[in-house]
């Protein structure tokens, strides 16, 4: 596999850079706590899945608005649901949502980034240009809108909103660094012994793209949470299931007779998740950084 690195004939660089960026992260202490941030909402994630706890979102078993106590230890929201459960399985929600999304976005921004940039100024390239203005042009809540009546209540409209969107960034900034890369000399000497133009894309170029998507895909996990809130708390966001936008849309009558947890629940969690992988993103970006890392 070539690399820049390569390119600069430095033996073995290319596994000492993402030494090095990894050296660079774990010195610094922000991005190490807001990783140990990060790790703990997955774990409780995982829990879920695992079916080990948040199991009893949905169960009916309190009474209206109960008060903290061992049984349910944040109370219980206007129909007797416990609301540490429900907070606990939106976890669960985020995670699926910010990952389906911010791993899909990103490789189909990559994909077309890539292409885009390697025959720049060439038909694929001018429809690939059209295509992101045009998704870019319409607005991200009325086009869910649109994808939700159009699916008529199919449980992955929202995903397939945010996919559709999200992906136009990431392409660009693939784009520009692939038509910077196709110019330099290991991928001339790569069209000089005839590889074909598949190998020259996917094996010499797109992996000195792996830093824009990796931090890429960071941004995408944060903006496809945040989006996932809004859009279920105005109703077009979670079918089947629980999640902090639906806990918020459903403790504004909660809040107006006095009672905050459920309101305080969900917004404490997606605020700690958010505010850390916001760090996280920002410390990668620090440590990824070409410039930095070659330092």
């Amino acid at each position: 596999m070539n690399t820049l690195a390569e390119d600069r004939n430095i033996p073995g660089e290319s596994e000492s850079l993402w030494g090095k960026a990894w050296y660079k992260f774990r010195r610094d202490r922000t991005g190490m706590l807001s990783l140990a941030v990060v790790m703990l909402f997955l774990i409780i994630a995982l829990g879920v899945w695992a079916g080990l706890w948040g199991q009893g979102w949905s169960s009916v078993e309190g009474s209206m608005w109960a008060k903290p106590s061992a049984e349910h230890w944040l109370g219980t929201n206007i129909i007797g649901q416990d609301i540490f459960e429900r907070g606990i399985y939106s976890t669960k929600t985020a995670f699926e949502v910010g990952m389906v999304v911010a791993i899909l976005s990103t490789i189909l921004g990559g994909l077309l980034g890539a292409l885009s940039g390697f025959f720049s100024n060439s038909w694929a390239d001018e429809v690939i240009l059209w295509l992101m203005g045009v998704l870019d042009s319409i607005p991200f809540y009325l086009f869910v809108a649109a994808i939700a009546f159009a699916l008529q209540g199919f449980p992955y409209s929202m995903h397939i909103a945010m996919i559709a969107t999200f992906w136009t960034t990431t392409a660009r900034l693939v784009r520009g660094e692939v038509i910077k890369l196709k110019n330099f000399e290991f991928v001339e000497a790569a069209r000089a012994i005839g590889l074909p133009r598949r190998l020259i894309i996917f094996r010499h170029i797109m992996p000195n793209t792996y830093h824009i998507l990796l931090v890429q895909a960071t941004i995408v996990f944060v903006s496809a949470i945040k989006s996932e809130v809004i859009l279920s708390f105005l109703g077009l966001g979670v079918v089947d299931g629980v999640s902090w936008g639906l806990m918020i849309a459903e403790s504004t009558q909660e809040v107006q007779a006095g009672h905050y947890a459920n309101f305080l629940t969900a917004s404490i969690l997606l605020f700690a998740l958010v505010m850390a992988f916001n760090m996280f993103s920002d410390s990668l970006q620090d440590a990824l950084d070409p410039k930095k890392v070659s330092a």
